[in-house]
């Protein structure tokens, strides 16, 4: 519901309850399929919202990513990752002359392939996409339908990972079952509150919400 109104946090709150009755080997791959729960139906719930001519290109970034990244993992050091978001998304936000110059660079194609590729490894790499439509859209609606719709390419990326890394899903397809089922009354539920909401109430909570997890990354790598 949470993430349904501002875009993500949800995915945070999710995993800090998770280690208090799942098996470790199994906090990571149920977490990416409620996940992919949560962001397909927010997306579904506002599909008239969607901003579908920025899907090719996040897209093919996203299948390149998941191809290049996912086959160098053994090769990359993935430490400072966390704080190069950090760090791009607080001044893409808040920084004019750096987000006029980065506008130079920014294309879907390259957040399709960091979000994606990245995020086989790095937990927050939705905000990411979110930062750049933040910038180039001004509707609230169009800002998270169409950042679900990214999310959920991103987290359709993981599956074949979480097959390999578990066989132990199939044990615990109840709590899947009731887990998926309350991401998707969340975002039923989180969608009817946003679109009553203010438009730039909106957009300011998630500038602002995002500005807090750009933060929490760079500390969380300086300590």
């Amino acid at each position: 519901m949470v993430a349904a109104v501002v875009g993500f946090g949800g995915g945070m709150l999710l995993i800090s309850f998770l280690p208090s009755f799942l098996a470790p080997s199994l906090i990571i791959p149920i977490h990416g399929l409620v996940q992919l729960a949560s962001n397909s139906s927010r997306m579904l719930f506002s599909l008239n919202k969607v901003r579908w001519e920025l899907l090719p290109g996040f897209l093919v970034g996203s299948v390149l990513g998941a191809v290049v990244i996912g086959y160098g993992l053994s090769h990359i050091s993935m430490e400072y990752v966390p704080l190069a978001i950090g760090l791009y998304i607080l001044l893409n936000l808040w920084s004019k002359h750096f987000s006029s110059a980065i506008s130079k660079y920014e294309s879907f194609y390259l957040i399709g392939f960091l979000q994606t590729g990245l995020g086989l490894v790095v937990g927050a790499t939705g905000p990411l996409g979110l930062s750049v439509l933040t910038k180039k859209l001004a509707c609230k609606d169009e800002i998270i339908a169409t950042s679900s719709l990214f999310m959920t390419i991103s987290h359709f990326a993981k599956i074949p990972v979480y097959l390999v890394i578990t066989t132990s899903l199939l044990s615990e397809l109840s709590v899947i079952g009731f887990m998926v089922a309350g991401a998707v009354i969340g975002s039923y539920l989180g969608t009817k509150l946003r679109l009553k909401a203010k438009n730039e109430l909106v957009v300011k909570v998630i500038k602002v919400l995002l500005s807090l997890l750009a933060v929490r990354m760079i500390v969380g790598v300086a300590l």
